[in-house]
C-alpha cells in the first residue's frame, strides 16, 4: 500500500503575510478618508471640479483600502470542513479587485482626459495647488505605511497601486497647476492626466496577472519546476517522481505535493525527512505533501494526491 505523509500543514487562521500589515492599511484608510472629506469641502467651496475628480479618486482607493482589510479579516477566520484552506484567498481575490476597479478608473481618467482636450474647461489653479500638494503629503505618508507589504503580499500590493496611482495624480495636479499658473495653458490639466492613466495601466495590469495566476494555481515565480524534480531525484533512495504540483495559496503561503517512487519502502521515513529538508533549504516550501510509493504500487494502482 502507498504512504501518504504531510509535512507543515498550515493552519488556515495563521498569520498570513497580509495580515502582518493590517495596521499600516488601518492608518493608510484613516488618512485617506480624512483627506477624503477635506477635498470634497474644498470642491464645493471653490466649485472646482477637478477636486471634485479627485475627490471620487479618493474614494476609490479607500475602498481599496477597506476592501483590503476585509480580506484580511476573513483570511484570519478558522478552516471548516467545507473549505479546507478557510479564508486564506480571500486576499487574493481582493487584490484581484482593486487591480479591476484601479483598470477601470485608469479607463475614465483617458477618456476624461481625451473629453477635457477637446473642450478645455476653466481651472481654478490655486485651490487647485493648495489641496493637491496636500494630498500628495497623505499619500506620501500612506505609501510609506505600505511600501513594506506591497512585496510580501498581493492584497497589500493591490493598495499600495491604489495609492500610488493618486499619489501621482497628486503630483500630476501640482504640475498642471502651476503650468495653467504660469502660462495660462489650460491644455496642461488633461494632458497630464492622460500620462498618469498610461502609467498606471501596465502596473495595474501586472497585478491583475499575478492574481489570476495564483487562483489558477500556477507555479510560483520564485520555484522553478524542473529544478525542483531534479533536486527531489537526487535525494539517495526517490528512483521516479511524478505528479508533481506547486501552488500558491495566498501571499507568503506556497505549497507543494508529490508522488515519490522509491527503491525500498522501508526507507521512507528517512526519504520523507530529506524530501522536506530538500523543499525548504533550496525552495523554502514548508508546506508538503508527499505519497510514498514503490514501483508495484504505481502500476496497479492509479495515482491520487493526498
Amino acid at each position: 500500500m502507498s504512504q501518504g505523509h504531510v509535512q507543515g500543514a498550515p493552519a488556515a487562521s495563521s498569520k498570513t503575510a497580509g495580515a502582518r500589515y493590517a495596521r499600516n492599511l488601518a492608518w493608510a484608510l484613516g488618512l485617506t478618508l480624512t483627506y477624503l472629506i477635506a477635498e470634497v469641502i474644498g470642491a464645493f467651496v471653490t466649485g472646482s471640479l477637478a477636486l471634485l475628480a479627485d475627490a471620487a479618486h479618493m474614494l476609490t482607493d479607500a475602498g481599496g483600502l477597506g476592501f483590503a482589510l476585509l480580506a484580511i479579516r476573513f483570511a484570519s477566520r478558522p478552516a471548516t470542513p467545507q473549505k479546507t484552506y478557510g479564508y486564506l484567498r480571500a486576499e487574493i481575490l481582493s487584490a484581484l479587485l482593486n487591480a479591476v476597479v484601479l483598470l477601470v478608473l485608469t479607463i475614465y481618467i483617458l477618456f476624461e482626459a481625451y473629453e477635457r482636450f477637446a473642450n478645455p474647461p476653466d481651472v481654478l489653479s490655486w485651490p487647485m495647488l493648495i489641496v493637491a500638494v496636500i494630498g500628495l503629503a497623505v499619500n506620501l505618508a500612506s505609501m510609506r505605511l505600505l511600501s513594506g507589504g506591497s512585496s510580501a503580499s498581493l492584497n497589500v500590493q493591490g493598495a499600495y497601486f491604489e495609492v500610488l496611482s493618486d499619489m501621482l495624480g497628486s503630483l500630476g495636479v501640482i504640475v498642471a497647476a502651476l503650468v495653467i499658473m504660469g502660462t495660462g495653458w489650460t491644455l496642461a490639466d488633461p494632458i497630464i492626466g492622460a500620462l498618469i492613466g498610461l502609467f498606471i495601466v501596465p502596473r495595474t495590469w501586472r497585478l491583475i496577472s499575478q492574481a489570476i495566476h495564483i487562483l489558477l494555481e500556477g507555479v510560483p515565480p520564485n520555484v522553478d519546476l524542473g529544478l525542483l524534480e531534479t533536486a527531489l531525484k537526487e535525494i539517495p533512495g526517490i528512483k521516479a517522481v511524478h505528479d508533481l504540483h506547486v501552488w500558491t495559496i495566498t501571499s507568503g503561503l506556497d505549497s507543494m505535493s508529490g508522488h515519490i517512487v522509491v527503491t525500498d519502502m522501508s526507507e521512507s521515513p528517512r526519504v520523507l525527512r530529506a524530501v522536506r529538508d530538500a523543499m525548504k533549504d533550496k525552495f523554502g516550501l514548508e508546506h508538503v505533501t508527499v505519497q510514498i510509493e514503490d514501483e508495484t504500487i504505481r502500476g496497479q494502482e492509479p495515482s491520487s494526491q493526498i
